[in-house]
């Protein structure tokens, strides 16, 4: 947990403002992945959460108890080809905490950069904290494009911390519970074709339910085609109007014939 500046905060979005508090996250080991949300069925590496209380609260644990209290923005880690400079903030001073409750200082850094560059593309739902007392409380935001550490990192932020039997901490996420009716919401378009569509799932006590735009496979095959075959009629009739033109000022009596070639037609499809 990385206690943040009160002066991060949520500044659109919400009627009201959400100023950040603190960041986690959460993880499988080194042989498993360990992310708290799953996008169809599929789990990631591990997952950052940053939590936000609602200013119109005195502070956090009054803000966790009430309906709109706190906002969490959620992104997944994947593992990549380069270090993650900005992970590396915090990943490099995971060694110097031994045990429960020591702390370590870790100098300012950009926070934005531990989130994806493309924040207009996420789910939204309302569920709840995923550890004890686990209040549902909480306006969930997951960001669609996932995060990249190094496999350095990713075997860092497994294996560093210890738990009170001296094992590295592993598996700290919470499993996917019921839906039980909620609707998950995205912010774009998405089909079929997208392996990020919907989550499957959610940390909250309650859960989620995906909910997908109207738009099948058969739908966009359907437009596919449509457009195909109107791009291909208007090919034809332009060639066609060309060539009565091109008579036409060829058979004039008052103007020079020319010589001219055939116009070609380039398949887009």
């Amino acid at each position: 947990l990385l206690e943040l500046p009160e002066s991060l905060a949520i500044t659109g979005g919400y009627a009201q403002q959400y100023r950040a508090v603190q960041l986690h996250l959460h993880w499988g080991s080194p042989l498993g992945l360990g992310s708290e949300h799953t996008v169809n069925g599929q789990r990631f590496a591990a997952e950052i959460h940053v939590v936000h209380y609602n200013t119109k609260y005195d502070s956090f644990q009054e803000a966790m108890v009430h309906p709109d209290g706190l906002a969490v923005l959620g992104a997944f880690l994947e593992v990549g080809p380069r270090e993650n400079p900005y992970y590396q903030e915090i990943l490099e001073h995971l060694y110097k905490i031994q045990r429960e409750g020591e702390e370590v200082l870790v100098p300012g850094f950009n926070i934005a950069g531990l989130l994806p560059a493309n924040l207009k593309l996420y789910f939204h739902y309302n569920g709840s904290l995923t550890t004890p007392p686990c209040y549902q409380t909480v306006k969930w935001t997951i960001f669609n494009q996932t995060m990249v550490l190094s496999h350095d990192q990713m075997l860092m932020l497994a294996m560093s911390l210890r738990n009170d039997d001296n094992q590295p901490l592993e598996n700290n996420y919470r499993l996917v519970q019921g839906l039980h009716g909620r609707r998950v919401l995205a912010s774009f378009q998405t089909t079929l074709f997208s392996s990020k569509q919907l989550p499957s799932g959610s940390d909250s006590s309650a859960g989620a339910e995906g909910h997908s735009s109207s738009f099948h496979a058969g739908d966009v095959l359907a437009v596919l085609f449509g457009v195909l075959f109107a791009i291909t009629a208007l090919a034809f009739l332009l060639y066609i109007y060309k060539h009565r033109s091109q008579n036409a000022r060829l058979d004039s009596p008052t103007k020079s014939k020319v010589i001219y070639t055939a116009a070609t037609t380039e398949n887009t499809a």
